[in-house]
């Protein structure tokens, strides 16, 4: 069976209406707008209401994904949920976001939890599923609600996280073979996997009174040992990608990068010899939506018009794991 290259036909995006501004967090914690700013480039990020889950969010994305495809739901063959903070442990929060859109049974659906970089994960996991000819429209939505997880007393955090979903639907190439997905790097560090997690909560640790007291059910991070590895890591498996696709470092039209810290997509872009105006940021308004972040920017890039057809385009996730992915997508939509 000869394969067939992915292509993205669809994109969408979806955050809250809520903003949490750096000056209402200095009301929760002892912070400053000025420290959050020159630490990270955050000014501002979107909350969910007590009444959204991850799955309303990423049932908004999806539709706007589908229908930018020029889709309907019924042709949805299968659905992966890039997440870390899903409705419940189970079932997936994908098998929620199929009912709720009116995808149908005869579709499959999982959740795939690979932290900040779940949405580039996603993506081969749906390249290799149309690949084969096995299905034809894939759709991976990436939702998170991080402030369910946040720990709103540890102000080294909560200054850090917003909710979000993005979505993108992936289908074969009937056309011309190089408007698709050219390439994919996927890491793994485990011996760092320590550095960001949630403690509490699996077979590990399940919870009990004293380890909600200790808010164990929330995230925990060491940031400055995970600046280190993310700026050595982001531009080597940025560069393995690059070259996997044929390209080089100049080829790139754009760079979308896990919005997580500005310093280190500066960083990353500096190490790569990208010019700063060929990176897609929006950390400065939706703050640290893990792995929605890279799905939400490429989805406003392509929507206010930077990206064009033909364009090379560079996605660099890193995050909970230690995980690392790149992939270079020539843009064919």
């Amino acid at each position: 069976m000869s394969l067939r290259p992915g292509v993205i036909t669809g994109v969408g995006s979806y955050v809250p209406d809520r903003v949490l501004t750096n000056a209402d967090l200095e009301k929760i914690v002892e912070t400053s707008d000025e420290w959050i700013v020159s630490h990270t480039g955050i000014r501002e990020r979107r909350i969910a209401s007590d009444d959204q889950a991850s799955s309303d969010l990423g049932a908004q994305a999806a539709l706007a994904a589908i229908e930018d495809a020029g889709l309907a739901p019924e042709d949805i063959d299968y659905i992966i949920c890039p997440t870390v903070t899903p409705d419940q442990l189970f079932p997936c929060t994908a098998n929620t976001i199929q009912a709720a859109i009116g995808v149908p049974n005869a579709a499959g659906a999982f959740d795939l939890l690979s932290g900040c970089t779940g949405f580039i994960y996603g993506l081969q996991v749906a390249q290799q599923f149309v690949a084969g000819g096995a299905m034809g429209a894939v759709l991976v939505v990436a939702a998170e609600k991080l402030t369910s997880i946040t720990n709103w007393t540890d102000r080294s955090t909560c200054v850090l996280f917003g909710d979000g979903a993005g979505a993108a639907i992936v289908q074969p190439t009937e056309g011309d073979a190089g408007n698709c997905l050219l390439s994919f790097v996927l890491e793994s560090y485990g011996e760092y996997g320590y550095l960001l997690d949630v403690p509490g909560g699996g077979s590990r640790r399940p919870l009990t009174q004293e380890s909600l007291a200790a808010n164990e059910n929330c995230l925990r991070m060491n940031g400055p040992e995970l600046y280190k590895i993310a700026v050595r890591g982001v531009p080597e498996v940025a560069e393995k990608a690059i070259t996997r696709a044929g390209l080089t470092n100049a080829d790139i039209d754009w760079v979308i990068m896990h919005q997580a810290n500005m310093r280190i997509i500066e960083a990353g872009a500096r190490r790569l010899d990208i010019p700063e105006d060929r990176l897609v940021v929006n950390i400065d308004r939706l703050g640290n939506t893990s792995g929605a972040s890279i799905a939400i920017a490429l989805d406003e890039a392509y929507r206010d018009g930077r990206i064009q057809t033909g364009n090379n385009v560079l996605l660099v996730g890193f995050g909970a794991g230690f995980s690392l992915g790149a992939a270079v997508l020539r843009w064919g939509k």
